[in-house]
């Protein structure tokens, strides 16, 4: 009877010192999430590895967004989707970039894994014929959404535009949103940056500011709520950070080859063993016959320079074949100026966001601290994410889009910025059910 009564008292009293845990509840706050609309560029639209494909666009930021705001009543997120793995096929595209194996044609036998063009069946351009609640463009600049016809012009907004004079917020309206969530502008920097400074202008700050007011305006025209993102600093990016300045990497025999050819060519240039500036353009050398310098900290290599030039031809210092300096095209380099102009550029642009933010009484998410914070390197979930190209694991393998992984964890910055803002409870996600690189 004593080991019975023991028995009853000991249950008793573990169940009355068990510890309770409340149920996680969503809630909406004040925010209304009835209608989500996304807007951008291809940072919102699902765009990776060089693309726009069927995969990214399921794991595009706005649609993880979309997928935590359904658990607090919203509805439906459609996209403009592809239905290739590949891309969409107009001129100048090309299929998505994979992981594979490939060698140099001046080491045949050297065999490395790199990204390289996939093989598959691209979608023919042609409209979705139905609504989209996502409206991130590829390419697409701010002011570009205030362009009349800018379908004729964007082959990926002529994919689902409802009228091909329409400009690109007219398509707000009909969707009547409650609750929108915008990363725009970061072309606006990034098309100057990545044709070397040469190839495109830096969107003026009174324009951006304008253009961004008017698409603010008609995304809350019906009073809708939202959240935006400022913009990160590019050239933190691997497409511009992968490759070193001082990346011409030379024995103590070529480094002594090297300087008898400067000496012969009257160049004030010496190298050493070891990590050494490439050589690139300068047209106010005061050289007669060549017009060139060695790189500076600081300045950066596109992803987009010749890789075999530089292997195997000797750009970035002497021609193989012509024994004559070789320096790599200004278009692959952005020099101090055009960093420093890029930079300056983003902070006025991030000021005119954080000011819109307060006037339309919206949220904002700083996602250029964010991105330092990446490129310092986070662990999420147990993961270690940071920016280096491939094994970072945030970025897909163009270099500058962010694959799955990185778009959840970019999807729990704009939800953290929406709770923080309006009160409500949505969960974040859990990035590693997101995947990232696809090593063969």
């Amino acid at each position: 009877m004593k080991k019975i009564l023991f028995i009853i008292l000991s249950v008793a009293l573990f169940t009355a010192c068990e510890r309770k845990i409340d149920e996680f509840k969503v809630g909406k706050g004040s925010a209304n999430f009835t209608t989500y609309v996304a807007m951008g560029n291809s940072l919102m639209s699902g765009y990776a590895d060089g693309a726009l494909y069927q995969t990214g666009q399921k794991y595009s930021l706005p649609n993880i967004i979309a997928g935590q705001l359904a658990l607090a009543g919203s509805g439906n997120f459609v996209q403009p989707m592809v239905n290739s793995e590949y891309g969409v096929a107009y001129p100048g595209s090309q299929p998505k970039l994979v992981l594979g194996y490939s060698s140099s044609p001046c080491q045949p036998g050297v065999i490395s894994l790199s990204p390289v063009r996939s093989e598959g069946t691209m979608e023919p351009l042609q409209p979705v014929g139905y609504p989209v609640n996502n409206l991130a463009i590829p390419g697409a600049k701010s002011f570009h959404m205030l362009f009349p016809g800018y379908a004729q012009f964007n082959p990926y907004y002529a994919r689902f535009a409802s009228s091909p004079t329409n400009m690109v917020v007219q398509e707000i309206a009909p969707l009547n949103p409650t609750f929108f969530t915008m990363w725009l502008g970061d072309n606006d920097v990034l098309s100057y940056a990545l044709t070397g400074g040469v190839g495109d202008t830096l969107t003026s700050p009174a324009f951006f500011q304008t253009a961004m007011g008017g698409v603010l305006t008609a995304l809350t025209a019906n009073k809708a709520q939202g959240v935006i993102a400022n913009i990160p600093d590019v050239t933190a990016i691997p497409y511009f950070a992968t490759i070193p300045y001082n990346g011409l990497v030379l024995t103590q025999s070529q480094a002594d080859s090297v300087n008898m050819a400067m000496a012969l060519y009257q160049l004030p240039f010496h190298y050493t063993a070891g990590p050494n500036p490439f050589l690139v353009n300068d047209p106010t050398s005061p050289h007669p016959m060549f017009k060139v310098r060695q790189m500076q900290a600081g300045e950066l290599v596109l992803m987009s320079v010749p890789q075999d030039s530089l292997k195997c031809m000797g750009m970035g210092i002497i021609n193989r074949v012509t024994f004559m300096p070789y320096p790599i095209p200004t278009q692959f380099v952005l020099t101090s100026d055009e960093v420093y102009k890029i930079k300056t550029t983003t902070a006025a642009y991030n000021q005119i966001l954080a000011g819109l933010a307060t006037h339309f009484e919206i949220g904002l998410v700083d996602m250029n601290s964010k991105l330092t914070d990446i490129q310092k390197g986070i662990v999420w979930d147990g993961v270690k994410l940071n920016t280096k190209f491939v094994t970072g694991g945030a970025f897909s393998l163009d270099g500058i889009h962010l694959n799955p992984r990185g778009c959840a964890v970019a999807a729990n910055y704009f939800i953290d910025a929406i709770n923080a803002k309006y009160g409500s409870t949505i969960p974040q996600v859990n990035i590693t059910s997101y995947p990232g690189v696809t090593f063969p």
